[in-house]
Formats: C-alpha cells, sequence, structure tokens
C-alpha cells in the first residue's frame, strides 16, 4: 500500500545512496527504525528519517562507532536540534581535516627522513601513531561542544535582558589599549567573537583551555589572522605564564569546575600584576530552578547535576574563599530571566546537562516532549542568578 510522504526501503536506500542491507541493519540496531511498518511487514520511511540517516552516515564517516552513535543522536528533528547537529557536525569535519594534515606531515616528515638518514626516527613514529589515534577524543568534542551550545543558544533566545551576558561581562572588563589578559577556561571563544568589534587595536589576549578541541573552535571563530589572540592549552592549576604577567584573568562559570580551587587561586595571583583584576563568575541558589523542578515533574528519579555547583563556589560562598587571596572582592549581579515559550530548546538543554536526565528520558523523550510542550504554551518562566565577583590583588 501507498501511503504519501513515505517512501519503500528501496526506494528510501537508493535515495541516501545506501545499499538496503545497511538501512535494514540500522533498524535491527534500532538505530534508525521505519516510521511506518504494514501488515505485511513491509517497511516505510519519511523525510524526517532522511534527516536522521544523514546524521548518522556523518558520524559514521567521522570514525565513531554505531553503539557511539546510538547515544548521539536524539529522536527529534526539528529545526533547533537539526541546525546544532549540522553546526556541530561542520566542527568535527574541520577537526577531521586539520588532522588529516597534520597526519600527511608527519607521514611526509617520516618518509623523507628514513630516505635521507637510512634509520628510523622512533620519536617520529609515536607521534605519526599519536597523531593517528586522536579521533578517540571526536566524541567527547561532540558532546562537549554540543552541550555548550545548547546551554548558550537557550539563553540567547529568551533572556529578558537585552544587553546579554557576554557584552555585560566585556563590559565590566573595561579593556582598554595594551591590556594583558588571560582567560582561562574560554571554551569556543564566544566572549570575544560577541565583542571583536569594541576591541582596542594593541591588546593581548590568551585564551586557554584544557581542551584542545575548543581552543580550535575558538580559532577557527575569532580567525588565526587576528595577532591580538594566542591560543594555548593551560591546566589552570598549575599555568605556565611568568609572574605578573596579567592586567585581568577571567574565569567565565570555570572555578567551580575545578577539583582545587585554592590551588588556581593562587596561580591567578602569582600571574596578576599588581592592581590587577579577576573576573569570575558564578551562579546563586536559584540560577534555573524551575527547569530541575519541571523535569522532577515528569520523573522525580532526575537529577540534572549530580554536583551542586553552587555549594563548591556560588554566589552565596564565593567572597567567602576569594577573599583569603584578594585585596577586595565585590559582587555583581546581572539582572536576568528567561521566557521560554516553545520546548525544543529547553529540551536541548535538559539533555545538555551533567546527570542523569539521559536513563530516563530517552526511551520515553516522545512523552517528555508532550510534557515540556504543555508546559512552555503560555510561556515557562525560569529564574536567572548569576554574576561577576570583581577582585584586586594588592
Amino acid at each position: 500500500m501507498k501511503k504519501t510522504g513515505y517512501y519503500s526501503s528501496g526506494v528510501f536506500a537508493r535515495m541516501a545512496n545506501v545499499t538496503l542491507r545497511t538501512i535494514r541493519y540500522y533498524d535491527k540496531q534500532d538505530i534508525l527504525k521505519p516510521s511506518f511498518v504494514s501488515e505485511a511487514g513491509a517497511r516505510f520511511y519519511t523525510d524526517k528519517d532522511f534527516a536522521r540517516l544523514q546524521q548518522i552516515l556523518l558520524l559514521k564517516y567521522l570514525g565513531f562507532s554505531l553503539e557511539d552513535i546510538r547515544e548521539m543522536l536524539i529522536d527529534d528533528t526539528d529545526y533547533h536540534f537539526m541546525l546544532n547537529s549540522l553546526n556541530i557536525q561542520l566542527k568535527l569535519v574541520q577537526d577531521r581535516i586539520e588532522q588529516m594534515q597534520l597526519v600527511e606531515r608527519a607521514i611526509r616528515d617520516t618518509s623523507e627522513a628514513i630516505r635521507k638518514e637510512h634509520t628510523i626516527d622512533w620519536n617520529q613514529m609515536l607521534n605519526l601513531i599519536h597523531l593517528t589515534g586522536m579521533e578517540k577524543s571526536l566524541k567527547n568534542q561532540y558532546q562537549n561542544a554540543s552541550n555548550i551550545s545548547a546551554r548558550i543558544h537557550l539563553h540567547h533566545l529568551y533572556s529578558q535582558n537585552q544587553k546579554g551576558w557576554f557584552p555585560w561581562i566585556y563590559e565590566q572588563l573595561e579593556v582598554h589599549q595594551g591590556m594583558k589578559i588571560l582567560e582561562i577556561g574560554c571554551g569556543d571563544g564566544t566572549l570575544w567573537m560577541e565583542n571583536i568589534d569594541k576591541l582596542p587595536k594593541e591588546v593581548d589576549i590568551t585564551l586557554s583551555d584544557l581542551s584542545e578541541g575548543m581552543l580550535r573552535d575558538a580559532r577557527r571563530a575569532i580567525g588565526a589572522e587576528d595577532e591580538r589572540f594566542c591560543y594555548q592549552v593551560i591546566d589552570c592549576h598549575q599555568m605556565p605564564c611568568e609572574d605578573r604577567r596579567f592586567d585581568v584573568v577571567i574565569a567565565n562559570h570555570v572555578l567551580f569546575y575545578c577539583e582545587d580551587i585554592t590551588r588556581v587561586c593562587r596561580e591567578v595571583v602569582r600571574v596578576l600584576k599588581p592592581g590587577g583584576g579577576f573576573f569570575c563568575s558564578a551562579y546563586g541558589r536559584n540560577h534555573m530552578k524551575e527547569v530541575s523542578a519541571l523535569v522532577q515533574g515528569f520523573d522525580d528519579r532526575i537529577v540534572l547535576s549530580a554536583d551542586k555547583l553552587y555549594d563548591r563556589f556560588g554566589r552565596e560562598n564565593g567572597r567567602d574563599i576569594l577573599s583569603e587571596y584578594f585585596a577586595s572582592c565585590k559582587w555583581r549581579q546581572y539582572e536576568d530571566c528567561l521566557m521560554v515559550p516553545k520546548p525544543e530548546p529547553l529540551i536541548a538543554y535538559v539533555l545538555s546537562c551533567h546527570g542523569n536526565q539521559g536513563q530516563y528520558i530517552t526511551e520515553r523523550y516522545k512523552e517528555f516532549r508532550v510534557y515540556v510542550k504543555r508546559k512552555t504554551d503560555r510561556g515557562f518562566y525560569i529564574t536567572k542568578e548569576a554574576g561577576l565577583f570583581v577582585c584586586e590583588v594588592d
């Protein structure tokens, strides 16, 4: 029986330029199920299934296992999810291109060394082995980038403060000509991308992160040709920076993730010039509290974060922690809230959290989507309680 808008397995496979056997295999592996199965057992697929297949094929091309892909996909083809997914996939492709260029260069250098010296440089060989194994980090990069993107996206869409978080932070920094700045945990460089037109021509900014993938995203977004910026993998517990180098150090939603906050504070004090400033953002206990209540209303076993980050470092205890190391420490509140009228960005935010929501939402995803849609139909209010500790060294 022919159904409008549905494609038979064979037609669907030809459209995607894959074999029918591949389509059947993805069905068996519960990665791509047909949208309709007739009484006779014939399987039919839709354009939404085609969008999902696009994601599967690209992730497979990038080297992910089917088990990895199953974890990385969600059963929603709303344009919010698709656009975010495509943007992340584009970054993955760019990362893969850069990695393969490094592999090509290493192979050429190794071959040239063998040809000239008639001996094998084992250090070069070890470097080559390392480069060919880098794809293992791509899954984490994909997930980290997806999570960060989902969180920023929700705030960009529905924050009521028209100033915006990143322009507000930049305003607090009071950047001037000749300033030397270090950002620890810079992520994808959004702070600077949103304020690039305001930057003085003569300024020295070091963007650092533990993730090479994040630094690549930042360099790509800002532009490698912009000489005001340099990029460095740095563990903020032990920074390879000279004493009293920077006028400003920034830690935007970073400190509560650090294993040893005391050690990080000491390092920040060490690298700051006398009179230099430390700008450190944090949340309060009430931040996004309605989101936790929302998921608890769906399933009371869900905990969006195994750690209450504000208990480690937040608005309530941050001044006490920082005052041991800095001559002055003041809190500046960013006045804002969210009013969310659609379910998709809110669902993406929930799925990006570091809790146990995946095991309770994924299998009941359609039910959860209906639940969130009902809650957002008249607008869903979310409290924001965030700001900056502005500290100064002697």
